[in-house]
């Protein structure tokens, strides 16, 4: 099965010897993507809403460049330094995936890249041409 590697300036390039998302037939594997500002690659914001925001957003822009969309996402694996924050984080993800509800993992990890609070990586369709 083909597979293609997608790379997309309007979210932050890869912090190691990985691709930002990769295809394999109608399917796009997104990497982690942690709060970092695309066009600085330094860290976007202080608070976790702020950091959670901009993980999404970075997601959002992942899976556009790869011909797919949040609608078209089926699995979410969300990596958090603190699950006390869990309402908080439910709260902001409610407005990115509002409808289609993916199936979701949410684990507590003791520490992310460059000691960010949150990292999101996710399994999606690719939407199909009209």
């Amino acid at each position: 099965m083909p597979r293609s590697v997608i790379k997309t300036s309007n979210a932050p390039a890869p912090v190691g010897p990985y691709s930002q998302a990769i295809t394999s037939g109608n399917l796009l594997f997104i990497s982690g993507q942690i709060p970092l500002d695309p066009e600085t690659g330094e860290l976007a914001g202080n608070s976790f809403a702020e950091q959670c925001n901009r993980v999404l957003l970075n997601l959002k822009n992942v899976l556009l460049a790869g011909g797919s969309g949040l609608d078209q996402v089926l699995k979410v694996t969300i990596f958090m330094t603190n699950l006390g924050q869990f309402g908080e984080l439910n709260q902001i993800y409610s407005e990115y995936f509002d409808e289609s509800k993916p199936a979701r993992s949410c684990v507590e990890v003791n520490n992310l890249p460059k000691g960010v609070d949150i990292e999101i990586d996710a399994i999606a369709q690719i939407a199909e041409a009209s």
